[in-house]
């Protein structure tokens, strides 16, 4: 007599792995996504400080701030425009190249003040 086995899986057990990697998906993705968004702003606020360390060091050799400037951050995620609105002031705004509906902008300005725009922008800077 021949022993046969089944071998391999049923529909049900294939079901059940398929059910369970989609439930591990949609909870994964969103979470992902927002761990990319965080580190992406983290390009931002790095860019954003070293804008802010260089017009400091520009004034600490010249009596006013330097020009307004354009300049990407060294990852290329955002764009940074420095804006003076006076002799002794300035702003600096650094624009998301990607989507960020939770901050679309981080701005700094000559005295350290953070702020941001967008759905969630309270929490912009302090991760």
């Amino acid at each position: 007599m021949k022993n046969s086995h089944n071998l391999g899986f049923t529909l049900i057990e294939l079901m059940i792995v398929v059910a369970i990697i989609g439930i591990l998906s949609t909870i994964a993705y969103p979470s992902y996504t927002q761990y990319v968004l965080r580190a992406k702003r983290g390009d931002g606020k790095s860019a954003l400080l070293s804008a802010q360390l260089a017009q400091e060091k520009w004034r600490a050799n010249n009596t006013t701030y330097e020009a307004s400037a354009n300049s990407t951050s060294a990852d290329g995620h955002y764009t940074l425009v420095t804006s003076n609105t006076g002799a002794s002031t300035y702003t600096v705004t650094a624009t998301p190249v990607h989507t960020d509906a939770y901050c679309t902008k981080l701005i700094i300005d000559q005295d350290s003040t953070k702020s941001a725009t967008g759905s969630d922008s309270s929490n912009c800077w302090k991760k």
